[in-house]
């Protein structure tokens, strides 16, 4: 027997002893027999945190979602909290979204909570992942539990843990938690849940939560201009509709059209290929339903309600997708506009935004004389930012996937809100006469016409997994010289936390957690970033370029100039 084999065979045998159920045992069995390969995928590595969580595909194993990884999960935080929180009663939230068995899990990670002595709040029907985030902080919660998987395929599902500020999980707390749950073994889960400690929740939040929404995402936009704006809004069968709705409704929003046929959540997300957002043909009906009733803005949400794609009509009246960044940078603008017309920007507010989003924000930031702090993709660093930075008033933030934050009520990426927030500024522009896509080049034209691109590569499994990390060692260890023509001027490498300038071979650390991403600037402005998926088999590819746009007149020709650009890097580096 191999090496290889005897590991993998170290990892199964314990999964059938006593310890286990007996449908579990049977499963594996039926897999040995039957589907080798799956069995592999199941168990040759534990299922990691990354940058939204744990998530994975659920089934039997190590590397699969089921009650004994998230028992697991849950036994060893339970004891971490105790450890952290020892003279206070400990409590917990739980919310979980329309994925099959979530609800299932959901219960049973209340039960092993309860079963240590942790008093849960956990909701009573799927709820939004930004109401989970705000509940932690509204009930007093040391910490907080969201199953889901976000955007990922049906067959996945997840776990993300949110802690007493209402953000997920940051460093130290992290790898301490990771480092208590590996210590332990299955046999130690207690899943015998002690009834008492768990209490249903549901409107009484809701309500506190909508209100907060509607505070946070409302800027003085008339009546009329509300009443005036045609939207449609698609929910992708996800937990938005408990939320969104009624949100837009207290906000004033009555001329709202909902996709009926995405209206009911659905973990099998029965209408589209994938229930993200960021893939066009998500949002192919709520746009087909816009064209037919003269809708203004189309927004859909992702299934647990944290990412937003927004739709608007481009300078021929077409119905177009905003990329992240567009949305975040005409977030961020109106939002900083709003804050100067309050007279509240003073030089102790900031934004936040990632490294590997569009390098307009902090152009954009100091035009109003607001610090931009970039951090690693995920919303939880921006959520660190704001508890490392208290001294400064935190206006938004966003990142390229399709997130963003109005303010820090709730510490995690919002669809709610910002869901709110597109139609004020959808509605104050149509009031002035004029589109979001016009509020986007009026931006181009002040600051710099900033264009770009993802491209995203699937390698699925255990030998995806692999391939992907020799792209990035390939990457690391052949850089590239010149992209399309363009030097290469300046590396940055975050696993190795160094800035080379390539012209005057000065190097400087890089001030921010570890993480495997290396970005690439040319002598003419041009950012290459790569970086592997924390969440999904993909590596990533983050196409940024820019030039001067001395006129909206001129939108078009630069538009096109820009992106033949961006073809040509694509072209130079075999991604097209």
């Amino acid at each position: 027997m191999t090496n290889t084999a005897q590991h993998l065979l170290d990892r199964i045998n314990p999964w059938l002893t006593s310890t286990f159920d007996e449908d579990t045992k049977n499963r594996i069995k039926y897999l040995r027999a039957n589907n080798p390969k799956e069995l592999e995928e199941s168990f040759y590595k534990n299922l990691d945190f990354g940058t939204g969580g744990m998530r994975g595909i659920m089934g039997v194993g190590t590397n699969r979602i089921n009650k004994y990884t998230l028992g697991k999960n849950t036994q060893g935080l339970s004891n971490y909290l105790h450890e952290q929180f020892p003279a206070e009663e400990l409590k917990v939230a739980i919310a979980y979204d329309c994925r099959h068995n979530s609800k299932t899990l959901a219960q049973v990670v209340a039960d092993v909570f309860s079963a240590n002595g942790i008093k849960v709040y956990l909701f009573e029907d799927l709820r939004a992942t930004p109401e989970l985030s705000f509940t932690v902080k509204y009930l007093n919660c040391q910490c907080g539990i969201v199953l889901t998987a976000s955007h990922n395929p049906p067959e996945y599902n997840g776990y993300k843990v949110y802690w007493q500020d209402g953000g997920q999980l940051v460093p130290p707390h992290d790898s301490k938690i990771v480092d208590e749950i590996n210590s332990l073994d299955y046999s130690e889960i207690k899943f015998e849940a002690n009834k008492d400690l768990i209490e249903y929740i549901g409107k009484n939040v809701d309500d506190v939560f909508i209100d907060k929404c509607v505070e946070n995402g409302s800027f003085n936009t008339s009546n009329n201009a509300k009443q005036d704006l045609n939207v449609v809004f698609t929910s992708l069968h996800g937990t938005s509709i408990t939320v969104v709705p009624e949100t837009l409704k207290r906000a004033g929003y009555t001329n709202v059209h909902l996709v009926e046929q995405q209206k009911v959540p659905n973990g099998d997300f029965p209408t589209v290929i994938s229930p993200n957002p960021e893939e066009p043909e998500a949002l192919k009906m709520a746009m087909e339903l816009a064209a037919q009733v003269n809708g203004d803005i189309v927004i859909g949400t992702d299934p647990d309600c944290d990412r937003l794609g927004v739709v608007v009509r481009n300078l021929t009246n077409e119905l177009v997708i905003l990329n992240g960044n567009q949305t975040m940078l005409l977030m961020t603008d109106f939002l900083l506009k709003q804050w100067q017309k309050q007279g509240k920007i003073n030089g102790k507010q900031f934004v936040g935004t990632t490294i590997v989003s569009t390098p307009m924000m902090p152009v954009l930031a100091e035009a109003y004389n607001v610090e931009c702090k970039i951090g690693l993709t995920g919303f939880k660093w921006i959520a660190k930012m704001i508890n490392d930075f208290h001294e400064l008033d935190f206006i938004g933030g966003g990142e390229e996937s399709f997130g963003f934050m109005v303010g820090d009520f709730v510490r995690d990426k919002d669809a709610v809100t910002s869901t709110l927030l597109a139609c004020e500024i959808a509605a104050q522009a149509k009031a002035e006469g004029k589109t979001m896509y016009q509020k986007l080049i009026e931006l181009y034209v002040t600051h710099g016409f900033y264009k770009e691109r993802l491209v995203a590569i699937t390698k699925k499994g255990q030998e995806g997994a692999q391939e992907i990390k020799q792209m990035m060692i390939d990457a690391r260890e052949n850089p590239l010289q010149s992209v399309n023509g363009s030097k290469v001027v300046k590396i940055e490498d975050y696993e190795l936390s160094v800035e080379k300038n390539l012209i005057s071979g000065k190097e400087i650390k890089l001030d921010i957690p570890k993480s495997n991403v290396l970005i690439y600037t040319t002598a003419d402005g041009s950012k290459i970033a790569l970086r592997p998926s924390g969440t999904e088999p993909k590596i990533k590819f983050y196409i940024s370029v820019n030039a001067a746009l001395d006129s909206a007149e001129n939108y078009n020709n630069v538009d096109a100039e820009l992106g033949s650009r961006i073809d040509g890097i694509l072209k130079d580096m075999k991604l097209d």
